[in-house]
């Protein structure tokens, strides 16, 4: 009739259906479409198949299945995912042993949150095509799902999905489970901070874990997975700022050259009036969140780390819980005093047990990390130059880790004779600190066929000497200005050059998009971003005159673009970009 849509239509067609329509026929650019379509009438076609070909199996049976293998389950719809433009493409499953996920555009549009559905369809282990050979080198097998599915009953009500056997956990743990693990579309129950974040035509719904400071420190956390910029999200703004039990799921993950994370999605939100934390819970929180984070696993130098000796915390209520530490083996490990400072030394190789113990209201609590201390190997390497001056194949190189990379994971490894981008697992990247002497192998390569940027792609760290260096500018570029910059024609080799000029920061916000520039009066240059709010440590600083030492990047081939180090202020301040620390 021109104003019901197909999604609130009662009876409707779907695929393999026989439909009449009155509509408008076009041919746009060579591509013959449909338009403004009426559905006058329609028959039924649905595609028979053979329930005996499908084995009746629970949920949690049926996670457990091998890849093709076609079942039968039951169980509630418990929430529904859309793809681009709102349309439904899949929905978890759930009965009384576990969950998983549909994937089938045809079977979602056939169904609600509540219903109780019985579904055939096929195992699967999904993974973009694109992604597999990234996915094999993390282990990640794909998420977890049935597809090629067929609605056989929908009972059409409301219902509420079984909760008996979901394990809690936190949104730590979660984030910290290996990709290795079997546990995509499983759902867990998780206390955390739920926060609205909108951004220029999108929006994000954070998961802030129990570390939690505000807004500028929000600890430990992760974001709803979205095809739809957050508006299949709008849900959640009614617990924007709340504490909530969150029942949370890792519905894929996504693998890239350098490494492999899930993506997570909301099953349900209850939001907890009054929340408050229990004082006997502090001990084992401020070990978790605090203390063991401290730690690597292996160690190829000795850190000289200066540890926590106290923890607070405004947004859970407490104040002055203790730490304090104890080495299984001194001659490995030794935490001492050092000038009133705990601190812990890497002396000699060999395996050490460290001991954290915190203490809060006369309770206690103690866990334990075992690590590993490897004096670095003899290695051979090359300068900056020189791996920049390598074609391509695996390079090894010292340097110091300079400022954080914008809008990719990795660093600027720094010597006295040039300057060059490291991509990195943000794993390992989770490990360095600007400062850092590091020896790095990887594939010097460029980022695109025909142009891009220079760099060092999925490399891995091979001797960390820690420390606290300066990165050398011996190599930059003092005598050009931003509007002799602005000018330079695109080249490979214009990505691996630093300048330091003087200029003023400028923000474009807009509704549907955000931009850093720096200018000297006369022309400008665009920083390379994913929007402005990756460089709101540097807009801080906007209309000011700033020294600036500046990357030329071209990380996408798309022409030369700015990337800010550090800058330096009028009074002599210097802040160096440490974004992805």
């Amino acid at each position: 009739d021109g104003a019901i849509g197909y999604k609130d239509m009662e009876s409707k067609p779907y695929k393999g259906d026989e439909i009449l329509l009155h509509c408008i026929l076009q041919n746009y650019n060579g591509t013959k479409e449909v338009k403004n379509a009426r559905l006058i009438d329609f028959v039924s076609h649905q595609e028979d198949f053979d329930s005996s070909e499908y084995k009746s199996a629970t949920v949690s049976e049926a996670r457990e299945a091998d890849k093709g293998e076609k079942l039968s389950v039951s169980g509630v719809v418990a929430r529904i995912t859309y793809a681009n433009g709102m349309k439904p493409n899949g929905f978890i499953l759930v009965d009384n042993t576990s969950s998983i996920y549909v994937y089938d555009a045809d079977a979602a549009q056939r169904v609600a949150i509540g219903n109780t559905v019985e579904i055939a369809g096929e195992k699967d282990y999904w993974i973009l095509d694109s992604e597999v050979a990234n996915a094999q080198k993390f282990g990640y097998e794909g998420s977890c799902q049935l597809t090629n599915a067929n609605l056989i009953s929908n009972d059409g009500k409301v219902s509420e999905f079984n909760k008996s056997w979901i394990t809690e956990s936190s949104v730590k743990d979660m984030i910290d489970t290996p990709v290795t693990e079997n546990v995509t579309a499983k759902i867990f129950k998780v206390v955390c901070r739920v926060s609205k974040v909108p951004g220029n035509g999108f929006v994000n719904y954070y998961f802030n874990d129990l570390d939690y400071i505000d807004a500028e420190n929000p600890g430990t956390g992760t974001y709803t997975y979205t095809q739809c910029n957050g508006s299949d999200f709008g849900w959640l703004d009614a617990f924007d700022g709340k504490m909530c039990t969150v029942y949370l799921t890792a519905l894929n993950a996504k693998s890239t050259a350098s490494d492999c994370f899930f993506r997570f999605l909301p099953i349900s939100v209850e939001a907890i009036n009054n929340f408050e934390f229990a004082a006997e819970d502090v001990p084992a929180h401020a070990v978790k969140y605090y203390g063991l984070g401290q730690f690597l696993e292996s160690y190829a130098g000795d850190p000289a780390l200066e540890l926590l000796t106290s923890v607070s915390s405004s947004f859970l209520g407490f104040e002055g819980a203790t730490l304090s530490y104890s080495s299984s083996n001194p001659a490995v490990i030794s935490i001492t005093e050092q000038s009133g400072k705990t601190v812990m030394n890497c002396l000699e190789d060999g395996t050490a047990t460290v001991t954290v113990t915190a203490t809060y209201g006369g309770k206690s609590a103690s866990d334990t990390v075992t690590i590993k201390v490897k004096k670095p190997a003899a290695v051979t390497s090359v300068t900056v130059a020189e791996a920049i001056a390598t074609e391509s194949g695996t390079v090894t190189v010292k340097g110091i880790v300079g400022p954080m990379l914008v809008n990719q994971c990795g660093f600027y490894l720094i010597d006295e004779t040039g300057v060059i981008g490291v991509r990195v697992s943000e794993d390992t990247l989770a490990e360095l600190k600007t400062g850092y002497e590091v020896v790095v192998s990887g594939n010097r390569t460029i980022t695109k066929e025909g142009g891009g940027q220079i760099c060092i792609d999925e490399a891995t760290v091979v001797n960390n000497n820690y420390g606290s260096h300066d990165y050398s500018k011996a190599a930059f570029i003092t005598d050009m200005t931003i509007t002799q910059i602005s000018q330079i024609t695109d080249s490979p080799a214009e990505t691996v050059k630093v300048y330091i000029v003087t200029g003023k920061v400028t923000v474009t916000e807009t509704t549907y998009y955000s931009q850093v520039h720096i200018t000297d009066g006369t022309s400008k240059i665009l920083l390379y971003s994913n929007s402005a709010s990756q460089y709101s440590w540097l807009s801080a600083y906007a209309g000011q005159e700033l020294t600036i030492e500046l990357n030329t990047c071209d990380w996408n081939a798309k022409g030369l673009k700015g990337c800010v180090l550090a800058v330096t202020l009028e009074d002599g301040t210097r802040i160096v970009n440490s974004v992805g620390e």
